[in-house]
């Protein structure tokens, strides 16, 4: 990273209304917290007087079992996206070109120019089928935002061997795989594994992540990384959130289940894009069907409902993403977009309970 890197590039447009109006279905994090999570981080405070454990054992075990790895292996991080600028930042140079999906996380594009490298891009359900040879980085989204196309586990096996035979390192985001059964792909060789406790656990302002890497790329993370990176608060939070395996069970069927609802709902008026995450791309059809995605995000804030305009990622110019919450808070999106009881929405709108996100 450079300054002229830094200067020549703008900041990425994300999710999440700020509105307290409005009921946000426009980023991806979890409406439920774990029981007992708000207790943890308040008796955090006392050890929060002092620097935070170096290095950071309870959580590096909390990790580990949570994604199967030694907890040697685990670097704790301030939120995924560090663990994502770490392992870029390690394995591209200037000139390097890196093998990214689009449309997908913006940010992957965004620190591999930070870096001086070069992406090329692959659309999400054939990155596993692309050549990693004579690239320095390779990234997989797993579940991919904002398509929701998920990879086997032996398909992900498969190419991360492709890419140790290239010597390309790969990058898994698996900001998602926590919704999923499939199992992490933490401490395969040859391959950093990013996490984030903001999604599944809804707790996006904590800040707490890791990477999960082995061998010499893992030494050199674990290496660079900064003393004292993540707070005491998150640390102890994040070390919590990650034992709730009942929490977490709950949330993947009730994700899965409504997912399938609401991508039937929705179908009947939107081409919906087959999803294994906590979301939904919906094609809107565009200006010949009446419905521009300007037009569509405009309605829902019309009715108290916030969608993400979809059309900031690369390669997408119809779409919005919209996010799988509670059954009463989905029943007020289908609503706000026009496949639901309108009038059912505005009662739910008017109760205290349903307004709460």
């Amino acid at each position: 990273m450079n300054l002229d890197s830094a200067l020549g590039l703008d900041r990425e447009p994300h999710g999440s209304s700020d509105d307290p109006d409005l009921l946000d279905f426009s980023a991806n994090t979890n409406p439920e917290v774990p029981p007992g999570v708000e207790t943890a981080y308040r008796e955090a405070f006392a050890a929060a007087r002092s620097y935070p454990a170096e290095p950071p054992a309870a959580f590096r075990e909390a990790a580990a079992e949570y994604v199967d790895c030694d907890p040697e292996a685990v670097v704790p991080t301030p939120g995924g996206l560090a663990a994502i600028r770490a392992a870029v930042g390690l394995a591209v140079d200037p000139g390097d070109t890196a093998l990214l999906p689009a449309p997908s996380f913006a940010e992957y594009a965004r620190e591999v120019r930070l870096q001086g490298g070069e992406p090329a891009f692959v659309e999400p359900d054939a990155v596993l089928d692309a050549d990693p040879a004579d690239h320095a980085l390779a990234v997989v989204c797993a579940p991919n935002n904002p398509t929701g196309t998920d990879y086997e586990h032996g398909d992900l096996e498969r190419f991360a061997a492709r890419c140790r035979a290239a010597d390309t390192a790969l990058l898994v985001d698996e900001a998602f795989r926590g919704f999923t059964d499939r199992p992490s792909l933490a401490g395969e060789e040859g391959v950093v594994v990013a996490r984030s406790l903001t999604k599944l656990f809804g707790l996006p302002g904590i800040r707490a992540g890791f990477a999960v890497a082995t061998g010499e790329f893992g030494a050199a993370l674990g290496r660079a990384r900064r003393p004292w990176n993540v707070s005491v608060p998150a640390l102890t939070t994040g070390a919590h959130c990650m034992r709730q395996d009942a929490f977490v069970r709950e949330t993947r069927e009730r994700v899965r289940a409504e997912r399938s609802r609401m991508a039937a709902a929705l179908a009947a008026r939107y081409d919906v894009v087959p999803s294994e995450a906590p979301f939904l791309l919906l094609d809107v059809g565009g200006e010949e069907s009446g419905r521009s995605v300007e037009r569509v995000v405009a309605d829902a804030r019309e009715r108290g409902v916030a969608v993400r305009d979809a059309t900031t990622f690369r390669g997408l110019d119809s779409h919005v993403r919209v996010a799988v919450r509670r059954p009463t808070e989905n029943d007020r999106l289908l609503a706000a977009l026009g496949v639901g009881d309108v009038e059912g929405s505005d009662a739910e709108a008017s109760d205290p309970e349903g307004d709460d996100v």
